[in-house]
């Protein structure tokens, strides 16, 4: 799992029919200090997360798993909502 923070949302009329209904978000990774870095993915929420939430997630095969038994096309799927990060 790795962290990351919500900056966008993904609106697509056609898509694959397992993904109808799915909420689809951009997501850009957190560094060490809990600034946003890199470039924006994409990501399915299956937990419900919003815009600005800090959110950890899954990829790979793994991603697919929250949607079984459908087989879901994703890379990357939300799997918690963050409450808080301590930085030792």
């Amino acid at each position: 799992m790795r962290l990351a923070r919500v900056v966008g949302t993904v609106v697509s009329t056609i898509k694959n029919e397992s993904l109808e209904g799915r909420k689809i978000l951009l997501l850009k990774h957190l560094n060490h200090l809990g600034q946003t870095t890199g470039s924006a993915f994409v990501a399915l929420d299956a937990v419900g997360a919003g815009f600005g939430e800090n959110v950890f997630y899954v990829r790979s095969k793994e991603a697919a798993f929250p949607w079984f038994p459908l087989e879901t096309p994703t890379d990357a799927t939300i799997v918690g909502i963050v409450d808080r990060i301590f930085y030792p």
